[in-house]
C-alpha cells in the first residue's frame, strides 16, 4: 500500500483537495489519473480509501470512500535523545525511530553537546517521509530543541529512564520494563550526559540504565531502547 498524508482530511467532508505541492507530486510524477484509489492518513491513526475524481496538477481532488481508526499504541514512548555531531547519524536514528514506532522525539541539548541546533524542518520532513513509508499511521511527535535542564523539569508520566555509560548503579533496561507502560528515556551525546547531569535526572525520579555490555553511539543506544520497548510491549 501507498500511503499519502494530510493533516486535514476529515471523515466528516464527503470530499479532499490535497495542496498544490502534494498534487503535483500525485499527478505529475506518481501519474496518478481519475478513478485510481489513494489511500491517506491525517498522523492520527486513520486510514481514508479515496478514489481520484479530479487528476489536476494545482488540487487534485479524491472522494473519501471509507474510514478505518487504528487504536493508539498501548504504552506512550518519549526518546529525549541529544543531537549528534554529524546530522546524518541523527536522521537516520529519527527514520529509524518512526519506522518502528516512536510517539514522541525530544533533541536535548547537553552540558558534552558538540551541536547545539537543529533543523527542526528537515527533521520533520523526515520524520513524515518515515510514516509513509512504514505505512504507520501515527505521526511521531517532534518538539523543539531544549537544554537538558530544562527538559528535566517536565515531569513525565510513567517510567522515567536515563542511559549512560559512567560505572554507577544501573539496572538492566529488561528489568526495569513493564508492559503497556509509558516511558520517557534519555540518551546523551558522543561525550555522554555529565556527572551533574545525571545527578540531577537521578533527583527527578529517573532511573539510571544499562542497554548492554558494549558502549554504543547515541543513534545506536536510540534505536535499542526504542526496539526494546516496541519488543516489550508486542502481544
Amino acid at each position: 500500500m501507498q500511503l499519502f498524508y494530510s493533516p486535514d482530511i476529515d471523515k466528516k467532508n464527503e470530499t479532499f483537495t490535497f495542496d498544490k505541492v502534494e498534487s503535483k507530486h500525485i499527478i505529475k510524477v506518481l501519474r496518478k489519473k481519475d478513478t485510481d484509489i489513494l489511500h491517506v492518513t491525517n498522523g492520527l491513526g486513520e486510514l481514508f480509501e479515496t478514489e481520484i475524481t479530479l487528476a489536476s496538477d494545482n488540487k487534485c481532488t479524491v472522494k473519501i470512500l471509507s474510514s478505518t481508526q487504528q487504536a493508539p499504541p498501548k504504552a506512550h514512548v518519549h526518546l529525549a535523545v541529544a543531537p549528534t555531531k554529524m546530522n546524518d547519524r541523527y536522521e537516520w536514528f529519527l527514520e529509524k525511530a518512526t519506522e518502528i514506532g516512536v510517539q514522541e522525539i525530544t533533541p536535548i541539548i547537553c552540558d558534552h553537546s558538540e551541536r547545539k541546533v537543529v533543523n527542526q524542518e528537515r527533521f520533520e520532513k523526515i520524520i513524515l517521509a518515515a510514516m509513509k513509508q512504514s505505512n504507520e499511521l501515527f505521526l511521531p511527535k517532534l518538539n523543539n530543541a531544549i537544554t537538558f535542564k530544562e527538559f528535566i523539569k517536565q515531569k513525565s508520566n510513567g517510567l522515567q529512564l536515563i542511559a549512560h555509560c559512567e560505572e554507577t548503579d544501573k539496572k538492566s533496561l529488561k528489568s526495569v520494563l513493564k508492559a503497556n507502560e509509558n516511558i520517557t528515556m534519555l540518551i546523551g551525546p558522543e561525550g555522554d550526559f555529565s556527572e551533574k547531569e545525571i545527578a540531577l535526572a537521578i533527583a527527578n525520579e529517573y532511573v539510571p540504565v544499562s542497554l548492554g555490555t558494549t558502549r554504543l553511539r547515541t543513534e545506536t543506544a536510540a534505536i535499542v531502547a526504542c526496539h526494546s520497548v516496541a519488543f516489550f510491549n508486542e502481544d
